[in-house]
């Protein structure tokens, strides 16, 4: 299948590499109990619907989404505390760290209210906090690149790297699963740059499952800001 990639962050990405299913096995899921698979567009995109409002969810479970995303290590540990789907991530002990850091545009400050939030930092000096950023990060890289060149161990190397390196992990999850992460992972509490990655996601679930989506969208209007 032609893979789709969507754009995230500075380097970031969302690759979909395989999908298996789509809202005709989520109906035919539902329908085996009667004995039948389909009704007809109309009606089908009716029991979707049903499905959802009703929270009857495991006809989700039989279509499957697989993707190669590449994040920041802090996101991605964020993304893998959603335990219902298969994680395989590159290993920094097998392979050398490439120079590819995530650089934010601009800063934010902290949210006072929401103490795992942050909010606008209109006036904060991006430059000048940038110029810190970036020469911390350019060092913990030269001092890693340092210490191989010695004959340290990758996998001890490693320990001086920042939480802003990407990474590059496979995430296998049934749509069901996947429902639950976006409407977690695009509400206004979560963070910025995950946010991202989950409209990023969304787009391509928008595409594989359009019946699905607009049903899920209709239910959870606050929480997919940019589904519309």
């Amino acid at each position: 299948m032609t893979q789709e990639i969507v754009k995230v962050l500075d380097k970031g990405f969302v690759k979909l590499v395989d999908f298996m299913g789509g809202d005709i096995r989520v109906v035919a899921s539902a329908r085996v109990t009667f004995g039948s698979e389909t009704k007809g567009p109309e009606k089908d995109k009716a029991l979707i619907k049903y499905l959802l409002e009703n929270a009857h969810h495991s006809p989700f479970e039989h279509t499957n989404f697989q993707f190669n995303v590449r994040c920041p290590i802090y996101i991605a540990r964020q993304w893998m505390r959603h335990r219902w789907g298969s994680y395989n991530e590159v290993s920094a002990r097998y392979t050398e760290v490439k120079d590819e850091f995530y650089i934010p545009s601009e800063f934010r400050i902290q949210d006072t209210h929401n103490k795992q939030g942050s909010l606008s930092g209109a006036d904060l000096n991006n430059e000048e906090l940038l110029k810190i950023y970036e020469e911390s990060v350019e060092a913990s890289y030269k001092a890693y690149k340092a210490l191989l060149e010695k004959g340290v161990a990758r996998e001890m190397a490693r320990g001086i790297l920042p939480v802003c390196q990407y990474t590059q992990f496979y995430w296998t999850v049934n749509a069901r699963s996947l429902l639950n992460f976006l409407s977690l992972r695009t509400d206004k509490h979560a963070q910025k740059e995950i946010r991202d990655y989950a409209d990023a996601i969304a787009q391509i679930v928008a595409e594989k499952m359009p019946w699905t989506w607009e049903a899920f969208v209709n239910m959870n209007k606050k929480l997919v800001p940019s589904a519309n």
